[in-house]
């Protein structure tokens, strides 16, 4: 009897070979890494907020349309394209003041963590990506190792603020429903670690200090960036993202980037990532496109509301990127005060509006069959017209007009049983899609508006007749989204 019941006590016993097991282990090789599922949040949040913000938002300028985080970078280059950054900065503050002296100007009075996550509910975004340290180095948390690395008070608590930034931005966010991530550099322009012995940096400076971040902030994302001078071996990020997927806090749910390595873009670690461009084609892999309001990603007060895209702009950025199997990641660029500029915050509730309404053909959908519909002859009333000419996007998704008055006009996304069609302009009295798979009876909805929509099937082209409204009477604005039951797209044409 006492064996048997010493028997069953060591039945009971954790065994680390049943552990082994049973847990999702990766080994520090890309092709384990590479095989670890996408968390499908990230796939159905489909609109994220980038947030740069650090001490480049104190001069928070830069020549119009170039990157004003990119301040110290600029200033301390000798070249002739840098030229009219160095003569700004020499102007404005003088031949001995250094990068350095702007930290205790970053001071982030006015920052309200609450404010900033009641703005983003109300634009309808779903995950929050704020820069944990640039590639100046200046981390938003009480980094020790910022500090130790450049014999200096490098961090937020440190110097500045003297507050966990970071800290008061995880915990609004999550506390509003949102999921929270952050930005972060490998590497750092002028650490000295990495100026003069890259291994050491590696070593001794980014791998505990990115082991730290996670730990204390368990990100739903990592947007890993500053990778393009060594390869990945180099930099080790096989076995931090081994340990970030195995034994990290965010190891079940975080999801990452592909930027680890010179090597890894569009090949290793999680979405891909595409950067004041079109996006990619298709769904096959997950991704995401970031661009800022205007033509900078920091805060750069040189810009003017002309150099700003409209709210119209970023909608149908939206309604394309999604309809293609992308997430938008739309950046703010804070001042240094910590609050965000007027005219973003209006961006952002311009969109929010129109997602209000129209979420449903947004969030948890995924690529119809096609991506888009072509529409040749006169363009109709705020057709995608102005859009096409500003992104060039025609050639950019790699499709070709059938002629030159052709315009991309609607969008197709999908959600289980359901197509939308999202029209880039009110239709007029009726519009027609062509290529559909359809019910015998296709029942119809223009989401905001309560009545059914009359809608006639012939073959694979539906026919939907629209109520007497204007453009601006109807609901949405800008853009219009249908819901059609039971149908789907037909595959793109070769």
């Amino acid at each position: 009897m006492k064996l048997l019941l010493l028997c069953a006590l060591l039945l009971a016993l954790p065994s680390p070979l049943r552990a082994a097991e049973t847990a999702a282990k990766y080994a520090a090789d890309w092709n384990e890494l590479d095989r670890r599922p996408m968390p499908e949040w990230f796939r159905d949040a489909k609109f994220g907020v980038f947030i740069h913000w650090g001490v480049y938002s104190v001069p928070a300028w830069g020549v119009v349309g170039q990157y004003s985080e990119w301040y110290w970078r600029r200033i301390a280059s000798t070249g002739p394209k840098e030229a009219a950054w160095r003569e700004y900065h020499k102007k404005t503050y003088g031949d001995t003041f250094h990068y350095m002296d702007f930290a205790p100007q970053f001071k982030a009075e006015l920052f309200d963590a609450k404010q900033w996550t009641d703005l983003f509910v109300r634009a309808g975004v779903k995950y929050v990506v704020p820069t944990s340290k640039h590639h100046d180095g200046y981390a938003l948390w009480p980094s020790a190792e910022a500090d130790r690395s450049w014999g200096r008070p490098w961090n937020a608590m440190s110097v500045g603020p003297r507050r966990d930034l970071m800290k008061e931005m995880a915990d609004a966010t999550r506390a509003a429903g949102l999921k929270f991530g952050f930005y972060f550099s490998l590497y750092e322009w002028f650490n000295p670690l990495w100026l003069y012995d890259r291994p050491r940096y590696v070593k001794e400076h980014l791998i505990p200090q990115f082991k730290d971040v996670v730990t204390r902030y368990a990100p739903a994302i990592i947007f890993s960036d500053g990778e393009w001078d060594l390869p990945s071996k180099d930099w080790k990020s096989e076995e931090l993202l081994a340990w970030l997927f195995n034994e990290s806090p965010s190891r079940d749910h975080v999801v990452v980037n592909d930027r680890w390595g010179k090597d890894s873009r569009h090949k290793h670690g999680g979405y891909w990532t595409t950067e004041y461009a079109a996006g990619l084609q298709d769904g096959t892999h997950a991704w995401e496109e970031s661009r800022g309001m205007a033509y900078s990603y920091g805060f750069n007060r040189a810009e003017r509301v002309g150099d700003y895209k409209t709210g119209r702009e970023f909608i149908l950025v939206l309604a394309d990127l999604v309809s293609r199997g992308g997430n938008l990641l739309l950046d703010i660029g804070p001042a240094a005060d910590g609050t965000i500029p007027a005219l973003m915050e209006q961006r952002l509730l311009e969109i929010g509006d129109w997602l209000k309404i129209n979420g449903e053909a947004i969030y948890g959908t995924r690529p119809a069959g096609r991506s888009a519909q072509w529409t040749a002859g006169e363009r109709p009333k705020q057709a995608f017209g102005e859009y096409k000419v500003k992104y060039d996007l025609l050639d950019q998704v790699g499709q070709t007009p059938r002629d030159g008055r052709a315009v991309k006009q609607v969008f197709f996304t999908r959600k289980g049983g359901d197509l939308y069609a999202i029209t880039a302009g009110w239709p007029g009295k009726q519009l027609v899609l062509r290529d559909l798979q359809l019910p015998a009876q296709p029942e119809v909805a223009l989401l905001g508006y309560a009545q059914p929509l009359a809608a006639k099937a012939a073959g694979t082209t539906l026919t939907i007749t629209l109520p007497e409204l204007g453009p601006e009477e109807a609901p949405g604005r800008h853009a219009y989204a249908f819901r059609i039951r039971q149908a789907d797209a037909l595959p793109e044409r070769p």
